[in-house]
């Protein structure tokens, strides 16, 4: 495994996913509920019947703002609120597009980019590929 893997707990299986090109997300066998971030243990049941499943990458803007820096340290950038087609809701960039052009309601795809220097899960405008 790479330098993403952090050991053998979700987060760790997460992050290992990413590094493969794969964004997963968990889903509930008993009750079908996709969880976003990822756990031990379903937080609605308490169950732990959470299996890993390919996310379709399909998502919506709940929220969004802009986080503004000097042109040096990067410049200005967006961070989302963006509503999966499973259910959950995550936290993640929207790249493609001016941070401050990023619309509650956008439809947005996602991607495996880098953050950090490590793998994340960042949106596109749905329209940027195709789509929507």
């Amino acid at each position: 495994m790479t330098d993403y893997f952090s050991g053998p707990g979700p987060e760790g299986r997460f992050k290992a996913y990413l590094a493969e090109g794969k964004f997963m997300i968990q889903r509930s066998a008993s009750t079908g509920e996709h969880v976003f971030y990822p756990r031990t243990i379903n937080p609605g049941t308490g169950e732990a019947d959470l299996e890993w499943v390919e996310a379709s990458g399909d998502g919506t803007v709940y929220a969004t703002t802009v986080t503004r820096q000097r042109p040096e340290k990067g410049g200005d950038y967006n961070i989302a609120l963006v509503d999966l087609a499973e259910g959950p809701r995550m936290m993640a960039r929207v790249e493609g597009i001016a941070p401050d052009q990023v619309a509650i309601g956008m439809k947005v795809k996602a991607k495996i980019g880098e953050s950090g220097g490590e793998p994340a899960v960042i949106f596109e405008p749905a329209s940027a590929n195709g789509e929507g």
